[in-house]
């Protein structure tokens, strides 16, 4: 028997702590070459807006194994009245191949996606960062905030995005009751990014939305929000002062567009990128140097996040009897 876990399942097992904590030994294992993971296969259907992925990954050491299917369609939910971005999970039995679940991947998407942004900020922000920063106010946004919420201690959180003001004030009413923190609304992009110590981009901007002179010095910086060569929500002096992290630089190269145009201007070349977060966790690179400089980690998403998730919410849906058991 297989177990059916839906959206409201996976939200009642996978808090955001305890995704940060197995996204961090995901990237440990990615590191130390215990994890299998090939480049996610993409489609993309430009007559309807469609982008469509596949992302398979093994990790040795947890056995973790399977393929999450994830979808981003940005008619959605004027059309359709749907999420733009949906996913479906299917979690193996590492010594048969059995498949042990099928669960809803939505929620753990947006969750795995602020838990990797918590772990960069676990390594990379200033030890005394305070001031958190998220541009975008949808629910890849709120996640970021969770994520870094639980890597600092966090004072204040600032928020900006082109969204109607009541739904950028319900996005800071749900993140302060959440967090225990003050969220309060920015008046511009410039005016986050020279108060804020940690900055998290999770937006569909397909230009930059930044300016280099606007980074508060020593803030670090998570990137999330573009993931296809096309988009880029840095400026590319941005990508040039900063010291650059990346979850994967392959997968950067192949698909962020933050790196990928500047490289194709003659602005950047990928060997000027500092190192892949794995490697800062497991110490053979190195992270922040001084409270100074500028840290970024470019991320596209991996699916060695979404299966050591996945992994774990099947795990603890067994434990607690949650899901709806179904055979093939």
């Amino acid at each position: 028997m297989a177990l059916l876990l839906s959206r409201s399942d996976v939200q009642q097992l996978l808090p955001m702590s305890k995704a940060i904590d197995v996204v961090e030994g995901a990237f440990a294992e990615l590191a130390n070459g215990t994890a299998e993971m090939p480049d996610r296969t993409v489609i993309t259907d430009a007559e309807v807006g469609g982008w469509i992925a596949y992302m398979p990954a093994y990790l040795g050491s947890s056995g973790a194994l399977g393929v999450k299917a994830v979808t981003v369609y940005k008619g959605n939910p004027e059309k359709f009245d749907l999420p733009t971005t949906l996913a479906t999970i299917i979690v193996q039995d590492n010594q048969t191949g059995k498949t042990l679940a099928v669960m809803d991947g939505g929620f753990l998407t947006a969750v795995r996606t602020g838990a990797v942004s918590g772990v960069a900020t676990k390594h990379l922000a200033r030890a005394n960062a305070s001031v958190a920063g998220i541009l975008g106010t949808g629910v890849q946004a709120y996640t970021q905030v969770t994520g870094m919420a639980a890597a600092r201690d966090l004072k204040t959180i600032l928020a900006f995005s082109l969204d109607p003001d009541d739904k950028r004030k319900a996005f800071a009413d749900s993140l302060t009751e959440e967090t225990g923190v003050e969220v309060r609304l920015a008046g511009s992009t410039a005016e986050l990014l020279g108060d804020s110590d940690i900055v998290a981009l999770a937006t569909t901007a397909p230009n930059p939305i930044v300016e280099a002179g606007w980074w508060k010095s020593g803030a670090h910086i998570n990137s999330v929000g573009s993931h296809a060569p096309a988009l880029r929500e840095l400026d590319t002096a941005s990508i040039q002062k900063a010291k650059v992290i990346t979850d994967q630089t392959q997968a950067c190269l192949l698909e962020a567009g933050d790196i990928m145009i500047p490289i194709q201007e003659g602005n950047y070349s990928a060997d000027k990128i500092h190192g892949e977060l794995g490697a800062v966790i497991t110490g053979t690179t190195t992270g922040r140097e001084n409270d100074d400089e500028l840290t970024l980690f470019k991320s596209v998403g991996l699916a060695i996040q979404d299966l050591s998730c996945a992994r774990l919410v099947y795990d603890l849906a067994v434990e607690n009897g949650v899901g709806t058991e179904f055979d093939f």
